[in-house]
């Protein structure tokens, strides 16, 4: 039996935070839409309400089903939820008069509370929301408050539920991962079990159990995740498992090759197949961003269909898809917006005929890695940076030729290996280069120009969900901007993007 927290979710962008902050501290926890609760089993071992852009005081607010939670399991309400728990059970939420948004000091009130076991007074946590907890029940005892704030935390007597107006999850919350850690460890009782080797004993052998002696066929990418999927596998069904490469003509230079001569190097059944000219037939003249998205994820299922019925009696696909991939592409009655749609989720055409396996479903970017690194994965190949699904397709605005490929795949060469070689590759969670659909005027040697502007884009992260433009050295954008406009034939202009998620995404499309 694995032990697990609980999250409903009510829309929050914080909510994954939640999960990965739990899973930092060994504990395994899943991320359900506030209106699917699942069935309450005994591993549940406590139930996490997240916050909300809503408001408990509109017209239909969020309304989950905690008659079975509420009470009987450990409960902690965050932001939106501890002003739920309050507001649904005899106390009063109303709008805040006072700045409740960005840092505050936390003043502990009840010195027994569990939640704050070993926290000190005046700690830093981060609030953000515009309603405020009025008053609570009679059955309920405030256990923290902030100079703005009276009501900041409470808990209910006869119960293990608690409730903050703050967040843990966040960096800025001083001692947040001690809250979850006093909630999870010291409320709900977990013991941590959740660990990189006790994740590849149970999926090994659950791969065995459910897949037996079957065949399965696994589309690499040459990624993080579908290598780690693959390792994974081959352990769990050996030759049994068939993995296609495909060059789709939208990788980085020379990737297919190298790619492929590491993957022979891991052991793995690996066949390679050069499909560019398919991928750009069906790429011509389309521009919009999400019909490239679907043209690509076409042609891949056909040339995928094709390979796969070359290998008898294949009855599973595997795909490398991860936590993040699942939860975006849940809705939560309209809170969690549909940015773009994800390439690993959403199933296959009906004349597939293939079960899926899906054996890092589970797992966070970072915990991949972690399992990667536990199974002896190549370290170059862990830590190379998040590559999109349609691969450069999304990093040329506009429409796909194979000239707009060359030239886009000549700047990102030099762009990754001159990080590389100024040791800043690193400390960088994601770069390429965008190829833009505009044309500038230049001048080189004595000939005016009228070619093509391409932008350099460098972001830090810790998960992807919210990141920072990389405050590169003004020397090493000058040297990468020089090197690409002498190098490469057809840009004249090289920018580099400093806007960070949110607002603005970490790829252009």
């Amino acid at each position: 039996m694995q032990e697990q927290i609980l999250i409903l979710d009510f829309g929050s962008q914080f909510t994954q935070l939640i999960a990965r902050r739990l899973r930092e501290l060994n504990v395994y926890c899943e991320i359900h839409p506030y209106n699917k609760v699942p069935e309450i089993t005994q591993d549940i071992k406590g139930v996490i309400l997240s916050g909300s852009p809503h408001s408990v005081r509109q017209e239909e607010p969020l309304k989950p089903d905690l008659s079975k939670i509420k009470g009987k399991l450990p409960l902690l309400g965050i932001c939106y939820g501890a002003q739920y728990l309050a507001h649904f059970y005899g106390g009063e939420v109303g709008k805040s008069n006072s700045r409740e948004y960005g840092r505050a000091h936390l003043e502990i009130k009840d010195k027994n509370a569990k939640l704050f076991n070993d926290i000190r007074d005046d700690s830093v946590v981060w609030m953000s929301h515009a309603d405020t907890i009025l008053k609570i029940p009679e059955n309920y005892k405030i256990t923290a408050s902030t100079h703005d704030v009276k009501i900041a935390a409470y808990a209910i007597a006869g119960e293990e539920t608690h409730a903050i107006q703050f967040h843990p999850e966040v960096y800025h919350t001083d001692e947040g991962a001690k809250i979850l850690k006093n909630f999870v460890y010291g409320i709900c009782g977990c013991k941590g079990l959740w660990t990189s080797d006790s994740f590849i004993d149970t999926t090994i052998a659950e791969l065995k159990k459910t897949i037996g002696n079957d065949k399965v066929v696994l589309g690499l990418s040459g990624g993080v995740d579908s290598s780690v999927a693959a390792v994974l596998l081959h352990k769990a069904i050996g030759k049994n498992l068939y993995c296609i490469f495909v060059d789709n003509g939208l990788l980085r230079k020379n990737e297919f090759e190298q790619v492929l001569d590491s993957y022979k190097n891991m052991g793995l059944n690996v066949k390679g197949v050069n499909a560019k000219d398919k991928f750009y037939s069906a790429l011509a003249g389309v521009s919009d961003p999400e019909l490239k998205r679907k043209a690509i994820g076409k042609v891949f299922i056909d040339v995928f269909d094709e390979e796969s019925n070359q290998i008898t009696d294949v009855k599973w696909l595997a795909q490398g898809t991860i936590y993040p991939d699942v939860i975006e592409s849940l809705s939560v009655n309209g809170p969690s917006a549909t940015i773009k749609s994800h390439h690993n989720v959403g199933g296959l055409p009906a004349y597939m005929k293939l079960k899926i396996v899906e054996p890092l479903r589970a797992l966070f970017k970072d915990e991949v890695r972690r399992v990667g690194r536990a199974l002896n994965i190549d370290a170059a190949l862990l830590g190379r940076h998040p590559f999109p699904g349609p691969g450069l397709a999304i990093r040329i605005l506009g429409d796909i030729t194979a000239e707009k490929v060359r030239i886009v795949q000549e700047v990102d060469a030099i762009f990754i290996d001159g990080l590389r070689t100024h040791n800043l590759y690193n400390t960088v969670w994601q770069a390429g280069a965008i190829l833009l659909n505009v044309q500038s005027v230049g001048v080189m040697g004595d000939e005016r120009t009228y070619e093509n502007a391409v932008a350099l884009r460098a972001v830090s992260s810790t998960d992807g969900m919210t990141a920072d433009w990389c405050h590169l050295p003004y020397d090493f954008l000058a040297k990468m901007s020089n090197e690409i406009i002498n190098k490469v034939k057809g840009v004249n202009r090289v920018v580099y993007d400093i806007s960070s998620k949110p607002p603005a995404t970490i790829e252009w499309e």
